[in-house]
């Protein structure tokens, strides 16, 4: 259904201007919460849609991990925090102890204060988990993940075994490098993939199996340096070839990984690109949306309805500025991380119903400004009240947010426990220092770098043997070395488990540090922007996310199907 511009704003953040149209006014007052028979209503936004995605990020540390010791047991763990933080921060499994309690530092809402000012007080005295796991076996180095065994380095994932560096990626087994996938089994450096077996070095595939370099292929086995082929076997370079020169052509190709990468970017060069990579969507725009209706401007979007402006999320209904959401919710509003929610509001890693403005609330309902607090109701700042009272000093507090401008903004990036470059935001809004804080987001300054025990040998990545000269001694040796990233130049290290991983299917040893791998693979996929552009082919208008002046030849989706499938 067509929508139609109501309000034309300029971002109080960027400057750059917005629409707010007649749908987006009726989810604002869809959502909008009700006390006493009374509706508080939710102004439209001031910041316009990627200002505000960048905020919500900018709450999102996953990927950085650091050394510290747990500030309840005096333990050493590992944390998303680093050990300067000023908050108190739980090993895990310790913050989920009943040895303390949250409620303990509940403070009363002081009329004479704004909101954020009392709420960053508030953040600075409750325990945090040191990281967001749930649910975990020999899976200590991971983040926002769930269901692990054996996995390392595996960020926002969840259902995973035996694997590692891994981001957004779920129910996979022996995987390695892969990001925004799912339903994986012995697979490497892949993006956007699902349903493959023994899939290598390939972007947007699905059912896949025994193949290389592929992009954009479904069922496809024993392929090698492919596009947009669909049910073939035994092709390289979208040529037909038999068992036995296949075998052939693939033992060379395979001896140079890294040549072979430059000649696959080159051979998709000049092929066809499709509009977006949507399936069984109606009424829809973004990009990688499965199975959604009615969902707008969203991407990494699944079995979703009503939504706009959402990332990385299942099971949406009437959503407007969601990320990450692993589980049904609906009627959310400026979220960051939820499990099955009804009716939350400008919250972080919530989980039930009626959550407004707050940070860490598990299992709760009815509570406003609470803080890492877990099973509770009717409480506001940490406090319990009873129903009546909740009720009528929530409406209070509204009331007092209206005159200090924050009711209907999302936390301000300054009370962020992280510095900027630490966040997910960077990955997707890149900033430099002086760009940051002119924006009034934190930076970090210090890095913070591995250290390389006393006495631990060195090796540049490019000296590092291959796998067929590999013997016990230099295995061993390997696993003990530092290996000194060819891009970066920083040190990182090999485990038994990824060099099982490579033996097994005759793969190089990296040569890049992780974050510079996952770096590339970030790069692979276009930015969460959407274009309007014309059909290559019938000249329709179209929205894609390869902007008109890329090189790529976009088809819309009618075209893309007729000269492909």
């Amino acid at each position: 259904m067509q929508e139609t511009t109501i309000e034309t704003k300029a971002c109080k953040h960027c400057w750059i201007s917005f629409e707010i149209t007649d749908k987006d006014l009726e989810f604002y007052d869809k959502v909008s919460p009700i006390f006493n028979k009374t509706k508080y209503s939710i102004p439209s936004p001031t910041f316009c849609p990627k200002c505000r995605h960048q905020r919500r990020l900018s709450f999102r540390n996953e990927r950085n991990l650091y050394k510290r010791k747990c500030d309840l047991t005096g333990e050493n763990i590992i944390s998303c925090y680093n050990e300067t933080t000023p908050f108190k921060i739980y090993k895990t499994e310790n913050w989920w102890w009943d040895k303390w309690d949250a409620m303990d530092y509940g403070q009363d809402f002081d009329f004479d204060r704004p909101f954020f000012e009392q709420f960053a007080e508030l953040t600075g005295k409750v325990p945090r988990m040191a990281l967001l796991l749930a649910n975990t076996e020999n899976a200590d180095y991971n983040n926002y993940a769930s269901f692990l065994k054996d996995c390392y380095l595996a960020f926002d994932s969840s259902r995973n075994e035996n694997a590692g560096y891994l981001y957004n990626t779920s129910d996979s087994k022996n995987t390695f490098d892969c990001m925004s996938s799912n339903t994986l089994e012995n697979c490497y450096e892949c993006t956007d993939s699902f349903n493959c077996y023994k899939l290598f070095y390939s972007n947007n595939c699905e059912s896949c199996n025994d193949s290389y370099f592929l992009f954009n292929c479904v069922n496809c086995t024993n392929c090698i340096n492919c596009m947009n082929l669909v049910g073939k076997q035994y092709y390289i370079n979208n040529e037909r070839y038999s068992k036995e020169e296949y075998e052939k052509e693939k033992k060379k190709i395979l001896s140079n990984i890294k040549q072979n990468k430059i000649n696959f970017k080159k051979f998709i060069s000049n092929k066809i690109y499709k509009s977006s990579y949507n399936k069984n969507c109606e009424n829809s725009s973004g990009d990688y949306l499965l199975n959604s209706k009615n969902v707008q401007d969203s991407y990494d979007l699944f079995f979703s309805e009503n939504c706009k402006y959402c990332s990385n999320s299942t099971k949406l209904t009437d959503c407007y500025d969601y990320e990450s959401c692993a589980g049904p919710s609906e009627l959310g509003l400026e979220l960051n991380g939820t499990m099955q929610c009804y009716h939350n509001l400008f919250g972080l890693i919530t989980w039930w119903r009626n959550l407004y403005y707050c940070d860490h609330a598990t299992d709760c309902n009815d509570c406003f400004g609470c803080v890492w607090t877990r099973n509770k109701q009717y409480c506001i700042f940490n406090k319990k009240y009873s129903k009546e009272d909740y009720e009528k000093i929530v409406p209070q507090i509204i009331e007092h947010m209206k005159t200090t401008g924050e009711w209907g903004e999302f936390f301000p990036s300054t009370i962020s426990p992280f510095a900027y470059n630490e966040t997910l935001a960077q990955d997707y809004y890149p900033l430099d220092k002086k760009q940051a804080t002119e924006k009034w987001f934190k930076w970090m300054d210090k890095e913070y770098p591995i250290n390389i025990p006393e006495g631990m040998a060195r090796i540049e990545a490019k000296d590092l043997p291959a796998l067929k000269k590999l013997n016990k001694d230099l295995e061993k040796k390997i696993l003990n070395t530092a290996i000194i990233c060819e891009d970066s130049w920083k040190p990182y290290r090999i485990t038994q488990q990824e060099l099982n991983f490579y033996k097994k299917n005759n793969l190089p040893i990296p040569q890049k540090h992780p974050n510079i791998r996952y770096i590339e693979r970030m790069n692979l996929r276009n930015p969460r922007k959407l274009y309007d552009k014309k059909c290559d082919k019938c000249e329709i208008d179209i929205k894609t996310t390869y902007s008109p002046d890329r090189p790529e030849t976009v088809f819309c989706q009618a075209c893309y199907s007729e000269e492909v499938y």
